[in-house]
């Protein structure tokens, strides 16, 4: 299927007057240990599509940093992340912590998280490659990207989002989405640090994987389209309330 907002605009996370920020979910950063504009990316983009709350776990050389440079919407948290923990992502920037491969809320793993994967993940876990990423995490794979994709979401057990200028989102079951609906103006620094981040927000916000992973790809795809030439990852998110508001006809 190709992408569209008609596959999960009735998924997305609505707000409502008696609600309050836990009723959004508690999204968990791993803070990468020197990479740390990664996670500054990841979590600004968690807390814009949504999260009720986004929390920066960091170890004691890192956390002033992100103190400092995060906005103050952004919790930081030395050592272990709070029990209240709705999703959790893993790699941007680089590994702080090895992920938590058992773990029984949704889990994002980007970038330096890809490697040594086990066997088989929970299904409820998200895996954001390149092309680079996937060929190094599953090898042996043959075929066409789409093929791939679906192969290694079934081999795994978890969900694959393949990163191109045509991007796959396979779940285990085999269903695939693929998305058009971006810029060529994405090929820049940070920008899959951003979808990974808007995948984690819709994920700690109870949203199925398959159709968190499809949704936060074009949406992402959508802000780089307005945005256009000059587009920098950290443009990315504060044009994601723009980009819910056209969805939702506001």
């Amino acid at each position: 299927m190709e992408n569209s907002p008609k596959l999960w605009k009735s998924a997305l996370p609505v707000k409502n007057t008696n609600q309050h920020k836990y009723c959004h979910g508690l999204a968990v950063v791993f803070g990468a240990p020197a990479l740390t504009g990664a996670t500054r990316l990841v979590a600004e983009a968690a807390a814009r599509v949504g999260a009720g709350l986004v929390e920066v776990v960091a170890d004691a050389g890192t956390a002033p940093i992100y103190r400092a440079s995060l906005p103050p919407h952004i919790l930081v948290r030395e050592g272990a992340a709070s029990p209240k923990q709705s999703a959790l992502l893993y790699g941007s920037g680089g590994l702080s912590v090895r992920p938590d491969f058992c773990a029984q809320v949704p889990v994002v793993l980007d970038a330096d998280a890809l490697y040594d994967l086990p066997a088989e993940l929970p299904p409820h876990y998200v895996l954001t490659p390149h092309e680079g990423e996937f060929a190094r995490a599953f090898p042996k794979l043959k075929g066409t990207r789409a093929d791939k994709a679906t192969a290694a979401a079934k081999t795994i057990g978890a969900h694959i989002v393949l990163k191109g200028a045509s991007t796959i989102i396979a779940a285990p079951d085999g269903n695939i989405i693929t998305n058009q609906h971006a810029s060529p103006h994405l090929a820049t620094a940070g920008s899959g640090d951003v979808l990974a981040g808007m995948i984690l927000g819709l994920l700690a916000q109870g949203m199925d994987a398959h159709l968190a992973s499809a949704a936060a790809v074009w949406i992402h795809g959508d802000v780089s389209i307005s945005i256009g030439r000059g587009l920098v990852a950290s443009d990315i998110p504060a044009q994601i309330p723009a980009s819910l508001k056209k969805i939702f006809g506001e």
